[in-house]
């Protein structure tokens, strides 16, 4: 009883087995396989291969049928096990993407994965891999906006040509106002951040004014003129014309980008205007701020400057925005517009197609 009986090993593969025990690069359960092999084959006993190689005495007799039933190649890889449950049959996953995308739970706007999982009968995890393997988010959405301009096609095509072909001896200005920036303070003072810990800061705070930041980005080099006036009127909107005028060279004509916000198109600012010719004003779509490229500055000065900003005062809130103006313009990067018109109007047509083909 301490012996097995004697298995045959052919001299080719024990070769083998030999060069994959003294082989640095096998991973262990290969080698003690091998080894389990070569010893019954010597005919050493169950017991004492199991001693030998640290194994149990089951362990070495199931390798030993295994060699036996399917030779070297059989130690080299482990048997399949069939799976703890069934898997989810095509009829199944074809249920959980119609009702994904045709359907909503009659509690909600959207599937969970447990509402799902509730709903179809299989496991939170299950849905969750179908909706990783089909690309969807039922928790997500995105916004979006399209224009209404009649003259949307002419107004992209005259912004776009500044920002790719600008005009000789002219600089292109992109010009907008951030109205009501607020010079918030905290009611608490907050935890600095820490290994492990990221800094604090308090939801209440206390409101101590407004600014409006005008801005002018050059995209050229990139440069910001920027000004903060207490409020957003026409009359604030010409001294900031007034400072651009001062402050770029006066033999360059000077082609302004802007909204179609109404302090721009006041009697005053076009009388404004046809005294100075060197300013041209080129009016954005209706809900096209996008083609403005200061919103990217603005979204910079928001992100790295002011959301996370504590101000006493409004004045305090002014220097914060002139010092990030100062630091910006010392290296300036421009700001690279890419797209054509015709790869806007092509995406704009397909969005409309999108939004139709539903409707």
């Amino acid at each position: 009883m301490g012996k097995i009986e004697r298995i045959q090993v052919a001299p080719e593969d024990r070769e083998w087995l030999v060069k994959l025990v003294k082989d640095r690069n096998t991973p262990q359960k290969i080698v003690w396989r091998s080894q389990i092999v070569l010893f019954a084959g010597e005919g050493i006993g169950a017991v004492e291969v199991a001693t030998r190689v640290g194994k149990s005495v089951l362990t070495v007799r199931r390798w030993r049928r295994r060699y036996a039933s399917k030779g070297v190649d059989g130690l080299l890889k482990d048997a399949t096990r069939p799976p703890g449950r069934k898997p989810l049959t095509a009829r199944k996953i074809k249920q959980v993407v119609n009702l994904t995308l045709n359907d909503k739970p009659p509690d909600a706007t959207h599937w969970s994965e447990r509402t799902m999982a509730a709903r179809t009968g299989i496991a939170p995890s299950s849905v969750h891999k179908i909706w990783a393997a089909h690309g969807l988010k039922p928790h997500l959405s995105k916004t979006f906006k399209l224009s209404c301009d009649p003259n949307f096609v002419a107004k992209v095509e005259d912004i776009v040509g500044l920002y790719l072909n600008p005009p000789d001896k002219a600089l292109v200005l992109a010009v907008d106002e951030k109205s009501q920036i607020q010079a918030l303070d905290r009611t608490q003072p907050g935890l600095p951040m820490k290994k492990g810990r990221c800094g604090t800061m308090t939801h209440d705070y206390k409101r101590n004014g407004t600014t409006t930041l005008f801005a002018a980005l050059n995209m050229l080099d990139g440069t910001v003129i920027g000004q903060c006036m207490p409020r957003h009127r026409h009359r604030e909107f010409l001294r900031f014309l007034k400072t651009i005028d001062e402050r770029t060279l006066p033999n360059l004509d000077l082609h302004l980008i802007v909204d179609n916000y109404a302090t721009h198109k006041t009697p005053a600012v076009k009388r404004w205007l046809k005294r100075h010719s060197r300013f041209h004003l080129h009016f954005t779509p209706t809900s096209g701020s996008w083609l403005n490229m200061v919103e990217r500055f603005f979204a910079e000065i928001t992100r790295k400057r002011i959301r996370r900003g504590v101000f006493k005062s409004v004045d305090e809130l002014k220097q914060a925005i002139m010092d990030y103006l100062n630091h910006h313009n010392g290296s300036p990067k421009p700001y690279v517009w890419t797209k054509t018109a015709a790869e806007i109007f092509s995406k704009v047509a397909r969005a409309k197609q999108a939004l139709e083909s539903q409707h």
